[in-house]
């Protein structure tokens, strides 16, 4: 199954967008990171402390815009895998999600039921 996020005009170009898929009883909360015609899904939650990322809504970016942030404890993680390169998770990295860009421009979350 694919579900629709989003169309790709709506997510900043090499920008951050966060979604909460889940139920209120049991949310689910992801961001996207896009790059041109690419994007990047993964899971909002911190592998230190299982704590989201930003502290802002859909801020996800360090200062720098070449990493993601840990707002709760400034760990650094690369835009393109999620891999933990500073901070007290170094070497553990974001959950990735597949995600693809139709040919209508649809931002779709694969593997969703």
């Amino acid at each position: 199954m694919k579900l629709r996020l989003c169309r790709l005009e709506e997510l900043p170009e090499r920008g951050t967008r966060g979604f909460d898929l889940g139920p209120d009883a049991d949310p689910r909360e992801i961001f996207l990171y896009r790059d041109g015609r690419r994007v990047f899904a993964y899971e909002n939650s911190c592998p230190h402390l299982g704590s989201p990322l930003e502290f802002t809504a859909d801020r996800f970016l360090a200062p720098d815009g070449q990493h993601f942030l840990c707002s709760t404890h400034g760990a650094l993680f690369r835009l393109e895998d999620g891999h933990c390169v500073a901070g007290p998770c170094q070497g553990q990295a974001l959950a990735q999600l597949a995600v693809e860009v139709d040919d209508e421009d649809r931002v779709l979350l694969v593997g969703e039921d």
